[in-house]
């Protein structure tokens, strides 16, 4: 079966730290550039951050810009979002997805707004004292 699971999500108060962890099943994941995105209750899913197919290359929503950090091990087909100095207003359900770039020249860089070819099922994160 083709699909991303997400893990690490949880409560924590604010200013603590969680990593989540998005793994690959049935697929390999260093074919494909991989984006998280969270959505609030009663607010509209939005993107967090993306890394690219090849190189490494990253970006992030200002929201969380100096406190978060994408990353991914391609030998455990897995990406993981570092997530620091949380707050409350962090509090969503964290989505991670995956798509393949058309192009070699759109490997190297990521982009949010694209459609991705697989999701997750989402993990909750709860920043709360």
């Amino acid at each position: 079966q083709l699909q991303l699971v997400e893990s690490g999500g949880g409560l924590v108060q604010p200013g603590g730290s969680l990593r989540l962890s998005c793994t690959a099943s049935g697929f390999s994941l260093d074919n494909y550039a991989i984006g998280w995105f969270r959505q609030a209750p009663g607010k509209e899913r939005e993107g967090v951050s993306c890394i690219s197919r090849r190189y490494g290359n990253t970006y992030y929503a200002d929201s969380v810009k100096g406190r978060f950090t994408i990353s991914r091990d391609n030998a455990k087909n897995t990406g993981y979002l570092q997530m620091n100095s949380l707050k409350p207003e962090d509090t969503a359900v964290y989505y991670c997805a995956a798509y393949v770039p058309r192009t070699y020249y759109r490997g190297t860089y990521c982009q949010l707004e694209v459609p991705h070819d697989y999701w997750g099922q989402g993990t909750q994160v709860t920043i709360s004292s």
